[in-house]
């Protein structure tokens, strides 16, 4: 049994970010949501007037927003749960949107439509997450950690860095990061050093979610959505993702944290035990996975048809090889759908739901021309969004951006489509908070913002900058190679 304040290193990270509350909560911070408390209640009267609503509804839906955005960035100081404030935000969005509408009718229409594309992220996201549940529950990722036996500083560093790389290409940077990091408090003693190499997973996993549809959420929104497909993104983004962390890597070899000797723990790795047929559960539950593009081009079906497709089966299998076994319930899908991230899928699903009002308002295409007439060169503008990923959580900052610019203006993996998808994946690594990844290695080992910000974030951004010159680099040469090709009499032009 844990002891009271403790937490396995696998348990989730809202489960030890309960636990510190309770015990570092301080009265101060009642003003706090008192005063957001009023302002919320003020934005809400203001709302039932119905004849001011309807005069200056973007003006009244940008000020929800912007208080409901407040709530979700001031989480930790107001202590409000940010998935209750996104759905909160997102039902107030749309009764202003439905007062300001042309008609009721009008915005039922707009709503329902906006509900059937957030629904596909949502089911894809309960399937993806249930299957790596599963697989985990099974130990199934010791046939990946196992293979990782060196304790050379340096060796290590680079080993767990694209371990972690490609298994966040297949899974998603949060679930990656949380077994990682793991298993660095399996295989090192409380260091300078494993802190190191923790902040190194954070953005091997943000790299590696950003050149695949099924590594990061929004490169899923992407990729669900048109923007960008599958072949075209991997062959597009796996350079400037590798170089987004071969440059840290080189930089961060150099440090006095890599320079020193290995050090020693038990190998408590052994005695963790594979679950009965954990190999063909991993087996069958990555393959479940890797299926989902392959089922998309064959079908022409949405991808979460594709992820329902594989947690039937992989249900069913569970279900069969543990008929019998009372002892074995946890191993089972019913089981691995409690211990799921279902706040978080809530939190996507009202933020999702809120921006697709300000879509339907057609604030997001107001703001889509401003930028275009003053910063009009694509690569500033998916720059900018990466660097404010940092700051902001990138889910509402791509499903903005999704809404201002559509595939009228940049089409399937247009250069746009493709920057954003690597700016706003690896331009969270540049803080601890900026993505998924940074906040569980916050939690799991007591990083603090500021020793992030002094020893990793500078070597994260200089990633970051060097992926987005690869990629406008081999994006250049390409063109070039097709223009001088072009050219060339004796070939048939395509």
């Amino acid at each position: 049994m844990q002891r009271p304040g403790t937490c396995d290193p696998l348990c989730s990270v809202d489960e030890m970010s309960s636990l510190e509350f309770e015990a570092n909560y301080q009265p101060k911070t009642d003003l706090l949501k008192a005063f957001a408390i009023l302002a919320a209640a003020g934005v809400g009267a203001v709302a039932l007037n119905h004849s001011w609503v309807a005069a200056n509804q973007d003006l009244a839906m940008a000020l929800v927003f912007a208080l409901g955005y407040a709530g979700i960035i001031f989480e930790e100081s107001l202590a409000f749960n940010k998935s209750g404030v996104g759905l909160l935000m997102a039902v107030c969005l749309w009764v202003i949107r439905s007062i300001g509408a042309p008609s009721t009718d009008i915005a039922v229409n707009e709503l329902t439509h906006a509900s059937a594309e957030v629904s596909e992220i949502v089911f894809f996201l309960l399937g993806a997450m249930t299957i790596v549940e599963i697989v985990d529950a099974h130990q199934g990722f010791k046939l990946v950690t196992d293979n990782i036996t060196t304790r050379k500083p340096r060796t290590l560093l680079w080993v767990v860095s694209f371990v972690t790389f490609f298994l966040s290409a297949i899974l998603d940077n949060l679930t990656t990061t949380i077994v990682m990091v793991s298993l660095l408090r399996k295989l090192l003693p409380p260091s300078e050093y494993r802190k190191f190499l923790g902040a190194v997973v954070v953005i091997a996993a943000n790299a590696g979610g950003a050149w695949t549809p099924i590594g990061d959420v929004t490169t899923t929104m992407l990729w669900i959505h048109g923007q960008i497909s599958t072949v075209q993104t991997i062959q597009n983004l796996f350079i400037p993702a590798v170089v987004s962390l071969a440059v840290p890597l080189a930089l961060m070899s150099l440090t006095s944290e890599v320079d020193g000797k290995g050090q020693e723990s038990p190998d408590v790795l052994a005695s963790e035990q594979m679950a009965p047929r954990g190999q063909l559960v991993f087996g069958v539950g990555i393959g479940a996975l890797l299926f989902v593009p392959i089922f998309k081009a064959i079908t022409g079906l949405p991808p979460y048809m594709g992820i329902l497709l594989g947690l039937g089966v992989l249900w069913i299998l569970t279900d069969a090889i543990h008929y019998g076994e009372s002892e074995r319930q946890t191993l089972k899908v019913p089981q691995a759908l409690s211990r799921i991230d279902t706040q978080g899928v809530l939190f996507f699903l009202g933020i999702l739901l809120s921006v697709s009002s300000l879509e339907a308002a057609g604030i997001l295409r107001e703001l889509a021309n401003y930028l275009d007439a003053h910063i009009p060169n694509v690569v500033l503008i998916t720059s900018a969004i990466g660097v404010v990923s940092a700051v902001i959580d990138n889910v509402p900052l791509v499903a903005a951006t999704m809404g201002m610019y559509h595939l009228s203006s940049f089409p399937m993996d247009a250069e746009f489509w493709q920057l954003i998808a690597y700016c706003a994946g690896t331009g969270g690594s540049m803080l601890i908070i900026g993505s998924a990844a940074g906040v569980a290695f916050m939690g799991m080992e007591k990083v603090d913002f500021f020793w992030y910000l002094r020893k990793v974030s500078g070597f994260a951004f200089a990633g970051y900058t060097a992926g987005i010159v690869a990629y406008l680099v081999a994006h250049n040469f390409h063109d070039s190679i097709q223009t001088t090709l072009a050219q060339v009499p004796f070939l048939p032009s395509s």
